[in-house]
């Protein structure tokens, strides 16, 4: 069974839509039991930083996706759920985040007439990564975010895009992965990497 958290943030149904697409179970779930009994768990997310930090926390939610992690339980957040797993977003000063991860979240520069948010379909630069086996380096994948990624560690980088600003767009750390964009929303590949994050052991 897949866990999808619920937090109350925008997108969890087409998440749960996709993971059932792909012929899986899913639940959407905030049970602290049902979670960490899941076979892979996944974070989902649109919103402000602060205020979903806030409502993790009000669920009691913030320790049981440190066991998550901590037990080897694979877990995937997306969109906002990467940006919730590290430390701290210019989004939101003062407001610290799960820090399963290491780096910051910052806003992106908008330079070069190039529009905040960035919605729309970008090109990926791959490095590797289970998430990406047999996607074609390159493949185009939706993203809608203002704030963008900086990992202190580039090594847990597994895909980049160039959006007047290196923006780490992917990541993965033992159990734990992360994408800035939306699988659910990409198309043949995003459901692919979708699957792929399904079939980890």
């Amino acid at each position: 069974m897949i866990a999808i958290i619920d937090y109350d943030a925008g997108n969890i149904k087409s998440v749960e839509k996709a993971v059932q697409y792909l012929g899986c179970d899913s639940r959407i779930t905030r049970d602290a039991d049902e979670i960490l009994g899941a076979d892979h768990v996944i974070l989902p997310g649109v919103g402000a930083f602060g205020d979903c930090m806030h409502r993790l926390e009000g669920y009691g939610l913030i320790d049981v996706i440190g066991k998550v992690c901590d037990e080897g339980i694979p877990f995937l957040g997306i969109c906002l759920g990467l940006q919730l797993l590290f430390e701290e977003s210019e989004e939101s000063p003062g407001v610290k985040g799960l820090g399963i991860l290491k780096g910051k979240i910052r806003r992106l520069p908008g330079e070069g007439g190039l529009k905040v948010p960035n919605i729309g379909w970008n090109s990926l630069s791959i490095r590797g990564g289970r998430l990406f086996e047999g996607i074609e380096d390159g493949s185009f994948v939706y993203f809608v975010h203002s704030y963008y990624l900086d990992a202190d560690d580039k090594d847990i980088v597994k895909a980049t895009i160039d959006y007047g600003v290196r923006v780490d767009a992917a990541v993965e750390a033992g159990n734990v992965f992360a994408c800035q964009f939306h699988p659910e929303k990409s198309s043949s590949d995003g459901l692919s990497i979708l699957e792929n994050f399904i079939n980890v052991r």
